[in-house]
């Protein structure tokens, strides 16, 4: 596609060739994420991989903008089927003692990140152009919403999608990040046991649980058998099960205990890494501080500050969950199981998306300086059709408790 900009300028906008534009991709990205002179920003190493964020998606494609053979801006998309709203199924066994039963409603819906312009190249519609396009090959591909995630603050990525792309404000989830200490954390192990499921057990939990929650990738499976996906677990009453007498899944469902909780952990280390900048050196040298009085006086478990300033790892915990009174305090435990097993790795952060109406993120323990509390995520909707029944437009529908953030865009 081209478009003429100016007297003698246009712009080309094409999809990504790893071959030979790889190098200039990355150029583009080194310039748009130095941030504001004074202010603190985000470096994100892609390891020399552009797509490699949206590299596990069942459907993706990145684009770039050329101007003269230059690139000057890139675009990232990728399709999936998740759950938009839910319905009642009428049940004909009069025996039953839940004569309704909730299913989800699905939709194809496409998902943009990795919007970059270079600087030198901005206020010419050239995201516009790119985004216009990604939203055709969306349209193609059978997507029927499309939706993006963007900082709150971010004023100009809040315009270009919501007063010249047609999006509008849908959720606003809350990003929650917590360093990984120098030393291990408790994990309630006296009250609590924590069991590693299967990939067979924890997609059956999953899709009889979790599979009416908004945003649940229908490819459950898929995301669980990841090799980035490092386990599935539940925490569960002491005495109530030990792993060599879990009863399955579907027994579990059967009859519950009072409380349990269910979060999976996935390794976003080896996908990209993290770089803090633009950090005064007074608080690099406080950082620093908290590292050695932690490594001089372990017995204290202070909480040191991991060294943001060179490449760090995290990993991402989805498919929070859980039930009963004492669930939260078994989110807290499975944060912390989640934070040593973090540490085992060598990671820096372990990080989490939840619904800013979700009540089981009172459990999860985070630093409110590294967090985001509102992530605003806007919406379109692409075609008029809807699919699996009618659910209304979805792009209308209140915000629900949970949400289901898939790993594999974060």
């Amino acid at each position: 596609m081209v478009e003429e900009l100016a007297p003698k300028v246009s712009v080309v906008v094409r999809e990504f060739n790893p071959n030979k534009d790889r190098e200039k991709v990355e150029g583009v990205e080194r310039i748009c994420e130095v941030g504001p002179s004074g202010k603190i920003s985000l470096f994100t190493d892609l390891h020399g991989d552009p797509i490699c964020r949206i590299r596990n998606s069942p459907t993706f494609n990145m684009l770039v903008a050329e101007i003269d053979e230059e690139i000057v801006g890139m675009i990232r998309g990728c399709i999936k089927t998740v759950t938009c709203g839910k319905k009642q199924l009428n049940r004909k066994n009069n025996n039953d003692t839940d004569p309704t039963k909730h299913v989800p409603i699905y939709t194809k819906v496409a998902y943009i990140l990795g919007l970059r312009v270079s600087p030198s190249h901005r206020r010419i519609r050239i995201g516009l152009k790119l985004v216009q396009t990604m939203e055709q090959w969306f349209k193609d591909n059978g997507a029927e919403y499309s939706y993006i995630a963007t900082e709150n603050d971010n004023v100009a990525s809040v315009n270009l999608f919501t007063q010249k792309c047609g999006y509008s404000k849908f959720r606003t989830p809350s990003i929650l990040v917590n360093p990984v200490f120098g030393h291990k954390v408790k994990t309630l192990s006296n009250k609590y046991t924590i069991i590693k499921l299967n990939q067979n057990d924890a997609e059956l939990l999953y899709r009889n649980r979790f599979s009416t929650t908004e945003f649940f990738p229908r490819d459950i499976d898929s995301v669980l058998k990841n090799n980035l996906s490092l386990g599935t677990f539940v925490a569960v009453p002491r005495g109530s099960y030990e792993f060599d007498t879990w009863p399955g899944s579907d027994r579990f469902l059967l009859n519950p205990p009072e409380s349990w909780a269910v979060v999976s952990v996935w390794n976003c280390k080896d996908v990209f890494t993290l770089v803090v900048r633009g950090v005064s050196i007074v608080k690099r040298m406080f950082s620093k501080l908290t590292r050695v009085l932690d490594r001089t006086m372990p017995w204290l478990k202070l909480p040191s500050v991991p060294n943001f300033f060179k490449p760090f790892g995290l990993h991402f915990m989805y498919g929070l969950g859980g039930d009963g009174p004492d669930s939260v305090q078994m989110v807290r435990a499975l944060c912390g199981f989640a934070h040593n097993l973090a540490k085992e790795s060598g990671c820096s952060v372990v990080a989490t998306e939840v619904s800013s109406l979700e009540p089981l993120r009172f459990g999860v323990p985070h630093w409110k300086m590294l967090s985001c509390e509102e992530d605003l995520w806007c919406i379109k909707r692409l075609g008029e059709d809807y699919s699996d029944g009618s659910v209304g437009d979805w792009t209308k529908s209140p915000p629900c408790f949970s949400i289901f953030v898939d790993p594999r865009e974060f």
